[in-house]
């Protein structure tokens, strides 16, 4: 099939790669210009493991071309729109600038027949609203809506082999004429039995919301009872390991620590409460807030924590921040605990050196005020205070025993609960970590 992409950044950009992967011929279409000249040239803008090789492979086969000209979208069939929906500033609610631009712009090149497939995470109710302006301006094309549900990290493992396909789609008989398209274009995924969901624009919406809310609710839920772990002097870690068992719970997601940011969770958490809200329904997600809430204490609570290694001072004390990247395998530092942290302890007087495998060139450009290192070993030397703030196998991997001999106090907080605990400690060195016992 012939297919465009508009938007081409984490999410369109593996997206066009995968489609092209799958033998479609895709053109991805961005107004960046420096974007589109580095995928074209097969570099990627972005750390994501797998995907250089998957860009330079179908860019190499002629099936994937990258372009700033939406003309170059005419003649496809199926158009997926993958453009940001980020937080409004000053508000909860997402900024739809993008998604409506680009449904818009792909006005002109739409024909009768076509499908408008919307990837891009949305507050619900914009799918119908669309459907509608397509419909207006171009009888005969059609709209889905098909979300996304990657993992940073896992991106393209996740497009070509999703856990399930989501479909959105109108009522009657261009429901089914929908559906034959989409499954035209993941024709090998539906052949291999992966399951799929059929459902209304509205229900297709709210999926990864829903999906997201859940597991942000998941996250802060475990470090809620690392709170009361720390009142009372149980471990986090072995409460977690305990409930996991169970497989209702489930052990994923139930790690302790600082927290999660990102370009997602944080702000489609909001985005659902602030869309309830427009709907009345604001009373069903008012627990978001205190998802939010706890999520934003762990930060306070690690700078605490903090100061308490240091002696109840920061001014003045070298510490090492091993980790950017709000996750790892990624170099996204959109809304980092870890790099909040950071800044906080530079402004409470802290000497601060951050490191991380992928994300130091992003700090320097967008975190201009911190000191950026290349190595763990550059950051740790004469530390006061060393804190795994992304747990990277390179750090989980460190042994305590060498890396002890750089710092000036063998003082580590374990922010992700990633360490071995007794293997540090029988380096010498002092342990702490959110929801556990002193070590």
């Amino acid at each position: 099939m012939k297919i465009s992409v508009i938007g081409c950044g984490y999410l369109g950009a593996v997206h066009a790669a995968s489609m092209a992967e799958l033998g479609h011929d895709v053109v991805g279409i961005d107004v960046d210009e420096a974007k589109v000249e580095w995928l074209s040239r097969a570099k990627a803008p972005f750390f994501e493991p797998g995907f250089d090789d998957l860009l330079a492979r179908t860019l190499a086969t002629g099936r994937l071309r990258f372009s700033t000209d939406f003309a170059d979208a005419a003649g496809s069939s199926v158009h997926f729109v993958c453009v940001g929906t980020p937080q409004k500033r000053g508000e909860y609610a997402a900024d739809m600038r993008y998604v409506q631009g680009a449904v818009e712009s792909l006005l002109d090149v739409l024909k009768v027949g076509d499908l408008v497939v919307g990837k891009s995470t949305v507050p619900v109710g914009t799918a119908a609203a669309l459907a509608a302006l397509v419909e207006s301006k171009v009888p005969g094309a059609l709209l889905a809506w098909n979300p996304e549900f990657l993992r940073e990290g896992f991106a393209v493992q996740d497009t070509l082999h999703p856990d399930r396909l989501v479909y959105g789609l109108p009522a009657g008989a261009d429901g089914d004429t929908a559906r034959a398209l989409l499954d035209e274009v993941y024709a090998t995924i539906v052949d291999r039995g992966t399951p799929k969901v059929e459902s209304d624009y509205a229900t297709a919406e709210m999926v990864k919301t829903a999906a997201n809310s859940f597991l942000a609710t998941k996250i802060s839920f475990i470090n809620a009872m690392a709170e009361l772990c720390e009142a009372t002097g149980a471990d986090v870690k072995l409460l977690a390991d305990a409930i996991g068992y169970d497989d209702r719970i489930g052990r994923k997601f139930l790690n302790a620590g600082l927290g999660f940011g990102g370009g997602c969770l944080p702000k489609d958490i909001r985005a659902f409460m602030a869309r309830a809200g427009e709907l009345g329904a604001d009373q069903a997600l008012t627990f978001l807030r205190e998802v939010d809430n706890i999520n934003m204490r762990r930060r306070i609570r690690m700078v605490e924590l903090a100061r308490e290694v240091c002696d109840g001072s920061l001014l003045g004390k070298r510490v090492a921040v091993l980790g950017a990247a709000f996750k790892p395998d990624s170099d996204d530092i959109r809304d980092s605990p870890a790099l909040n942290v950071a800044a906080q302890l530079q402004l409470q007087g802290a000497v601060v050196q951050v490191t991380d495998p992928a994300a130091g060139d992003n700090i320097r450009r967008n975190w201009p005020q911190l000191d950026v290192v290349d190595t763990p070993e550059q950051a740790a030397h004469r530390a006061d205070a060393v804190l795994v703030l992304t747990e990277w196998k390179q750090y989980r991997e460190l042994d305590p025993a060498a890396f002890g001999k750089l710092v000036k106090q063998k003082r580590v907080l374990d922010g992700r609960n990633a360490l071995d605990r007794e293997a540090w400690t029988a380096a010498g060195w002092a342990y702490r970590a959110l929801g556990r016992r002193a070590g």
